[in-house]
């Protein structure tokens, strides 16, 4: 099993995490600050939470992106809606730095999760919240996922073709969410060491898909160009496309005039350069679609390799299309010891999960183990809280815990 070793001494050690979430944008967040060293406690249904049997690929259905989002988390099940379960919360907010609860408002006060109850259970607490659409405005209570986001935001309308809006395939939006959430609680981490007291972070998958859509935004805003889906092909810049070849695909991003002028000299075709439709990335986004019928030839003559080999030598940036099977055997991709290997009980094979998004060279992030099998911690964890072996075993007869 290949995992960090700053559980210790990474630079949240000390600081523990309650992770209340679910599905993506709550739990890898709370993945992100474990990866940094904190002690991250998943909390869990009894039965387990929805978002652990989703795509299963282990004996006990643990599922695959359940093993992304929650490695090196300690796990307790608990049914905080029971008299017992609110006691057990109580005291483990007392010890707690961060609670994180990506759940619907109303959840969260039956729960007593709110900021005002948690505040005073432990005046220097720091809530994380994720809703779907934000807290303000005549949809704050609307339920939503990562595709409901991308599609309010206008990626979706520009993702796909002009007569059919096609959402991107990854949760970009609910990974962006947990992100962004991370760096916040970083910050209110910070503030508190400042004086400042606890305080809210609050974040939206909606908040974040305008964010990352947001330069198309301003531009339809301040000129009205109506863009249109114009599937892989690029419209600020030219040629950008994806090409296939003689055996696969290839995707290549030009911008820039230096750029569009190692195409020319790779087409051999310097009157590229005297085209007026090519004057400048704007126009030549605007006739992108010219550019990529004079591409498609020259990738067709090619193979992967070849096509690669050539674009590199011009240094153009570009890259195979993969399946997941092709990325997963990429040689770069396996020298980059991105995905490590990690094991988890009853899975055929060490799982390939990718390790912290950043690196730093003075205090590492690593993913700190595995994700916790159902309930794995919960008497520990009762144990630490001051519960002895008798009341623990009542807890579990009356499904508390």
């Amino acid at each position: 099993m290949t995992t960090g070793a700053n559980i210790d001494t990474g630079v949240l050690a000390g600081v523990r995490v309650l992770d209340f979430g679910r599905f993506i944008a709550g739990p890898f967040c709370a993945a992100l600050l474990a990866d940094l060293g904190a002690d991250v406690i998943r909390i869990e249904k009894v039965s387990g939470s929805e978002d652990r049997f989703l795509q299963p690929v282990a004996e006990d259905h643990a599922g695959a992106m359940f093993l992304q989002c929650n490695r090196g988390k300690r796990g307790l099940t608990l049914n905080p809606m029971k008299p017992e379960g609110q006691e057990i919360v109580r005291k483990l907010v007392k010890t707690a730095d961060v609670v994180i609860a990506n759940l619907p408002p109303d959840t969260i006060l039956r729960m007593g999760l709110d900021y005002e109850t948690l505040r005073e259970i432990q005046p220097q607490i720091i809530l994380s919240t994720v809703s779907a659409l934000g807290t303000k405005g005549p949809w704050a209570n609307k339920v939503g996922f990562d595709g409901v986001a991308q599609a309010m935001s206008g990626n979706a309308f520009l993702t796909g073709h002009a007569d059919e809006p096609m959402k991107a395939w990854v949760p970009y939006v609910d990974f962006g969410t947990a992100a962004f959430s991370a760096l916040g609680i970083v910050s209110a981490l910070l503030a508190r060491t400042q004086g400042r007291g606890g305080q809210r972070v609050e974040a939206s998958l909606l908040r974040t898909a305008l964010t990352i859509n947001n330069a198309t935004l301003i531009e339809q805003h301040l000129l009205h160009p109506d863009r249109v889906g114009s599937g892989n092909r690029g419209q600020t810049a030219g040629p950008s496309d994806v090409f296939q070849t003689r055996d696969g695909w290839v995707l290549i991003s030009v911008s820039g005039q230096m750029l569009f002028d190692r195409i020319a000299s790779l087409l051999n075709d310097p009157g590229l350069l005297d085209d007026p439709r090519f004057a400048d990335d704007l126009l030549r986004g605007e006739h992108g679609d010219v550019l990529s019928e004079m591409m498609t030839p020259w990738f067709a003559q090619r193979s992967t390799e070849e096509a690669l080999a050539e674009l590199e030598v011009a240094r153009i940036p570009a890259g195979p299309v993969y399946s997941p099977q092709q990325a997963l055997d990429d040689p770069h991709i396996q020298a980059s010891e991105i995905l490590g290997g990690i094991q988890y009980p009853g899975a055929v094979a060490d799982a390939p999960i990718a390790g912290s998004p950043m690196e730093m060279s003075g205090t590492p992030a690593a993913p700190q183990g595995r994700s916790p099998q159902l309930g794995e911690h919960t008497d520990a964890i009762l144990q630490d809280l001051g519960y002895d072996a008798d009341t623990i075993a009542a807890l579990h007869e009356a499904r508390v815990v």
